[in-house]
């Protein structure tokens, strides 16, 4: 199905293309793990999706929705109204608007260029002046409810840049989140993505020493944690992670080594503005521990092994 223009996914107007007329055809770069989940989104709300992807399964799943796949980034890109990227890193995004045959070589001035990547508020900035040189309007929008939110479409958006781009880009936006809010200029959105990551971050250090202190303690860890979520410690962390840190089935929604990533991301703008952040400072510790002693590629509640390790009752028959 093709996106008549006529309305977006909420039913409101869509945006305006390069040419003036709304977007149809998505340039996608990044169907990753949430990449993948929010292109098909963008398909099922009847938009034209490019990509490609050296997994096949991935790409398998992505053509068998209506994506086009493309063999290089060039092809992706070409004839795209609009450019998503859903990167490991601000570098790898760097690395795509520079390289041959990437977007500042291949886009034309006019296009809009969504960053959905985690990076730093400065890498951001950089993206959002180089896109102004070429005339390519650049937003910076981070998200946040992991790979179920993707698939869902229920991510949490968090937006740096004009709104008159926001309003380009909110009918797509709309298609992969529920909760999508301008935040200021360009690298904005990429400073709330990194408060995220610290409370999401303390939040699940704190929960996986409970359970480790819980179970040292012989009591039935998830029958404590039903009673204390009646409480003020309910959160939807605990929600969430407390039956993958109960059962120590890591199977990663978001990994523990990209939350390391963030974490580094948030204390470098600490530093850079004066802050001063003890308890990020020791989840980021953690966290490092935890890519440390392979635990990097897991679920990011994998944390709790580091605290299993420090306290001596990590076993090695758990997954």
């Amino acid at each position: 199905m093709t996106h008549s223009g006529a309305a977006g996914p909420s039913g409101q107007g869509g945006p305006e293309g390069h040419a003036g007329a709304p977007p149809r055809t998505i340039g996608f770069v990044g169907l990753g793990a949430m990449g993948l989940p929010m292109a098909l989104r963008l398909l099922e709300a009847g938009y034209r999706v490019r990509g490609g992807s050296r997994d096949a399964q991935r790409l398998e799943r992505f053509t068998a929705a209506g994506g086009r796949a493309c063999a290089t980034l060039t092809e992706t890109l070409q004839g795209a109204d609009v450019v998503i990227t859903m990167l490991p890193d601000g570098a790898v995004v760097s690395e795509v608007m520079e390289q041959d045959g990437g977007v500042a070589q291949t886009v034309p001035a006019g296009t809009l260029l969504i960053d959905m990547t985690t990076a730093s508020p400065r890498e951001a900035s950089a993206l959002a002046d180089r896109g102004g040189e070429l005339g390519i309007e650049v937003l910076d929008a981070p998200v946040s409810g992991g790979v179920k939110g993707a698939q869902a479409g229920t991510l949490t958006i968090m937006v740096g840049g004009s709104e008159q781009a926001l309003e380009r880009a909110r009918p797509l936006l709309e298609a992969m989140g529920t909760t999508i809010t301008h935040l200021g200029p360009a690298g904005s959105g990429q400073v709330a993505k990194a408060a995220n990551q610290m409370i999401v971050g303390a939040g699940l250090v704190a929960l996986g020493e409970a359970v480790v202190l819980l179970e040292a303690s012989g009591l039935d860890a998830e029958r404590a944690l039903s009673a204390l979520s009646g409480g003020l410690a309910g959160s939807r962390i605990m929600e969430v992670k407390a039956p993958t840190i109960l059962s120590r089935d890591f199977t990663p929604t978001f990994t523990a080594g990209l939350h390391a990533k963030d974490m580094r991301i948030a204390q470098d703008l600490a530093g850079s503005l004066g802050c001063v952040l003890p308890v990020s400072e020791t989840v980021t510790q953690t966290l490092n521990a935890a890519v440390a002693n392979g635990l990097a590629d897991l679920d990011h509640a994998a944390v709790v092994r580091v605290t299993e390790l420090l306290s001596g009752t990590h076993r090695n028959d758990r997954k």
